[in-house]
This record gives structure tokens, C-alpha cells and sequence, in this order.
């Protein structure tokens, strides 16, 4: 059976405006530093300070080891995510612990969380942290996890990677918990290439964040190093490349949100798909829109799609596979009811590109619908 080659129709297309890289060439000193990036995302975000990393991963590297996990710790870990969200866990020797599911946000679930925390409590061990995820931009149930986490005094950190623009009560993705990580990898909704950043109203843990993203170098005339540090610094021009498409966020939130309600409106009446959930008192970035499907009631299953959508042209994606059920993650421990497995078992994305044309749109919706 035919596949198509190339996608025509991709998932997330990354989109630069032509004046945001003719900016560039403008620019009279490349050493401009990363300053004003950072300076221009505590405005948007309503954070204190920020770092500019080369990752989303490099990020959450780095606010683990300023946090202080080493050999030997547990830390906790939303199970539904990318691997990104993990790994770093295990670049620290750290044990990681993952926590499942629960289904008005496919996010972290608060009483697996509190279960997790028990269990580890009953044992004589308090974590180092807990990494909740904002899946596809959908903000966690942020005022009963950090509650859950204030009571066994065990600091969060946010992985917004998916979820700039999104706002819970009001308040920005990325600075719920101790530490906050964005991504502006080549698919999300503002994108460099490659890039992240770390949020935080903790002065210290941010430089302490910047000096091991600079190879950890001292202060002397020389180079000197005490600990061992990384190259995790995002270049200046990258951080000037996304500096000037902040402004543009508003919109882009605002397109992807299109997107969804496009969807939703026209697959409402289709029996079997359930779209994410978004809490009454957030709002998410819609960074890409995620359903599942009920296979008795609509005929085909999530994969049968994705690859019935793959032969037209159109790249759909499964849900995250849960890191418990992951072969890297073998044996690692897992607290839950088994919700993010049913999430990814069933569950599908759609292409949900900001500048995804109404026309593009409309045949992935026909096909769906012809393919049932």
C-alpha cells in the first residue's frame, strides 16, 4: 500500500516571518548578548528572570542540577510526556518515579502525585523534585499540584517546553513552579530552530543556572573551573531571532486556537472522538490539538488513522507513549491507574500549524470523516 514519501500537509510547519530574519541581517554587533531576549520574556511571562539555553532539555538539565539532584535521588515525573522530560533525570544518575495521568487535562494527576509522595514517604525518602508537564500546551491542575507538593515540601519544576502562551488563572505557563522550561524548537508555536529558556523568581537558582550553562567558569582573570559545567548558552543571534517574534505571540495563540475550534466544530457530530480538555479557569495554546478515538463507536482506531491520514499526505502523530512503558525506562517505578496508557492507546494529534490554511484544514477533516 502506497505512503506518502513527503508529508504535504505537516504536523506543526514552523513559521518565520521574512522581516524577523531580514532583522538579523541588521544587526551591527553580534555580540549583543541574550539580555534582551531574556529580558523581553520575564516581560511577557510576568517572570523575574529568565536564561536563554540551547534546549528545552539543556533547560531542565539545568534546573535540576541548580536544584541539587545528584546520584541517587528520585525524582518525580509526569509519565504522559517526550523523553526530553525525562532524560534529564538520568543525566543526574537521578531514579526517576513516574506519575500517571488524570483526565480533565491528560496532565499529572494530584492524588497519584500524593500517592507517589506517601509511598516515597513511608520509605525515608523525600524527592529532590517533581517535573509536571503542560502536555501540548495544556496547562497542569496547577493550584491542587503545588498544594500536593507544598505539603511534602518538594519543589516543582514546570516543563512548559509545549506551552508558552498558555495561561492558567490568569497567569502564565512556566512560572507555576520553582523553576519553569520553554521550548522553541523548530515545530513550536515561536521558533528559533532549536532554543530554550528558564523562568524563575529565584535570583539564585538562575545564576547558578547561567554559570553552568557557561562551562561553569569562575570568576578569574583565567579560565578556571570548579564544577563541571555545559555548553548550554543559546547563541545571540537565535535569542535576537525570537526576541522580535514575542511580540507576535498574542496572534500566534490566537490561530492555533482557530485551528482547534475548526476541528472541533467540525467533528463534533462524529461519533467516537473526544477532544483534550481545557479547564474552565485556564486556556491553552492549543499547540497542537489531541483527541482520542473510540474505536468501537468510530470505526478505527487512533493508529488506523494516522496511517490512513499518512497515505493522503497528512502527518498525524500518536499521543506521547508513557515513559513507564518505555524500553529506556524498564522497571522504572510508576504510581497510577493506568489513565495515561488509555491516552495513549487511543489518543491522536492533528496537524495544528499557526499558519495551517482553512483549505489544508479542511481536507484533513475530509478525510477523516471519509475514512471512518
Amino acid at each position: 500500500m502506497f505512503i506518502a514519501r513527503y508529508m504535504i500537509i505537516p504536523l506543526s510547519a514552523p513559521y518565520l516571518d521574512p522581516a524577523h530574519l531580514a532583522h538579523l541581517a541588521t544587526l551591527t554587533d553580534a555580540r549583543a548578548g541574550t539580555e534582551p531576549f531574556e529580558q523581553a520574556l520575564c516581560d511577557v511571562t510576568g517572570s523575574k528572570y529568565a536564561l536563554a539555553t540551547t534546549s528545552g532539555t539543556a533547560g531542565l538539565h539545568l534546573a535540576l542540577v541548580a536544584l541539587g539532584v545528584s546520584a541517587g535521588d528520585v525524582v518525580l515525573c509526569q509519565s504522559l510526556t517526550f523523553v526530553g522530560g525525562a532524560n534529564p533525570i538520568r543525566y543526574q544518575n537521578a531514579t526517576p518515579v513516574f506519575v500517571d495521568s488524570e483526565p480533565s487535562t491528560w496532565n499529572i494527576c494530584p492524588d497519584a502525585l500524593e500517592t507517589a509522595l506517601h509511598n516515597l514517604d513511608r520509605q525515608g525518602k523525600r524527592p529532590k523534585a517533581i517535573i509536571a508537564t503542560d502536555l501540548f500546551g495544556m496547562p497542569v491542575r496547577w493550584g491542587e499540584i503545588l498544594a500536593v507538593a507544598a505539603r511534602f515540601d518538594v519543589p516543582v519544576v514546570e516543563d512548559a517546553a509545549e506551552a508558552l502562551g498558555s495561561q492558567y488563572r490568569g497567569r502564565h505557563c512556566g512560572t507555576f513552579g520553582r523553576v519553569g522550561v520553554l521550548s522553541f524548537n523548530l515545530n513550536k508555536i515561536l521558533t528559533t530552530d532549536c532554543g530554550g529558556a528558564l523562568l524563575s523568581d529565584d535570583k539564585r537558582l538562575i545564576d547558578k543556572a547561567r554559570y553552568l550553562a557557561n562551562q561553569a567558569r569562575d570568576p578569574a582573570p583565567f579560565y578556571q573551573h570548579t564544577e563541571l559545567g555545559f555548553n548550554y548558552r543559546m547563541s545571540h543571534l537565535l535569542a535576537e531571532l525570537v526576541r522580535v517574534q514575542l511580540p507576535d505571540l498574542p496572534n500566534r495563540v490566537a490561530q492555533r486556537r482557530a485551528v482547534f475550534d475548526r476541528y472541533g466544530q467540525a467533528l463534533s457530530h462524529e461519533s467516537g472522538f473526544c477532544f483534550q480538555p481545557e479547564l474552565a479557569d485556564s486556556q491553552s495554546n492549543r499547540w497542537l490539538t489531541a483527541l482520542t478515538i473510540n474505536t468501537a463507536e468510530a470505526g478505527v482506531s487512533a493508529e488506523e488513522l494516522r496511517f490512513r491520514l499518512a497515505e493522503n499526505g497528512i502527518q498525524a502523530r500518536r499521543v506521547w507513549k508513557p515513559m513507564h512503558r518505555q524500553p529506556l525506562y524498564v522497571g522504572a517505578a510508576f504510581v497510577g491507574s493506568g489513565m495515561a496508557d488509555r491516552l495513549f492507546d487511543t489518543g491522536l494529534c492533528l496537524p495544528s500549524g499557526a499558519m495551517m490554511g482553512e483549505s489544508d484544514q479542511q481536507q484533513v477533516i475530509d478525510t477523516i470523516i471519509n475514512e471512518q
